[in-house]
This record gives C-alpha cells, structure tokens and sequence, in this order.
C-alpha cells in the first residue's frame, strides 16, 4: 500500500488500523504491561497487539519504559485532540439526530 506524502492521512491510516484506538485509549491512564495491555483490549491477539504497539512506537506515540508501553507527550496530545473530535462528534450526532427528527414530521 502506498502511504500518503499528506500528514493528515498517514495519521489516519495509523489511527484506522484495528485495535489502534483501543490500544491508545487504555494507556491514556499511564504505563502498563503487555499482559494488562492485551487483557485490557480483551479479544486482541499478542501477535496483532505487538504489530499495533510497533506502530505506536514508530510514530513517537507509545514508548516502552521499565513500567511497560506508555504514552509519550506526542500521544498524550493525540489523546486530547481525540477527546476535542469526540466532543465535536456529541454536537454533530444531536445536530443531526435532531434535524432527522424534524424532518420526519
């Protein structure tokens, strides 16, 4: 698969990937073992868990430390801005759900 020379699509193919947001999400806490990491994300494999995690450290946002994988400042910021599109998503799904209610009147 080629990879995008645009920023903002070489982070979606990282981010679309399956198990990529769970993994992100589960760190956001701080630092955890392979074991707890692969137990929190329930039916991810340890080979596909590994792959994922590969990818993370690649693109700066999870980092092995003595505690376990860890997000870095990077991640911790994709994090935030993750949180600020999921806020925007609430506005929208209410925009949208409302204008399909007023719309099946």
């Amino acid at each position: 698969m080629a990879r995008s020379s645009q920023p903002i699509m070489q982070l979606l193919e990282i981010i679309g990937q399956r198990w990529t947001l769970r993994i992100l999400w589960e760190l956001r806490d701080g630092p955890m073992t392979f074991r707890v990491l692969r137990a929190r994300c329930e039916d991810v494999s340890p080979t596909v868990l590994n792959q994922r995690l590969g990818t993370l450290r690649d693109a700066g946002f999870v980092a092995k430390e003595p505690e376990g994988y860890a997000l870095t400042p990077m991640g911790l910021e994709l994090g935030r801005q993750l949180l600020a599109l999921g806020d925007w998503a609430k506005t929208w799904s209410a925009r949208r759900d409302g204008g399909n209610a007023a719309g099946a009147d």
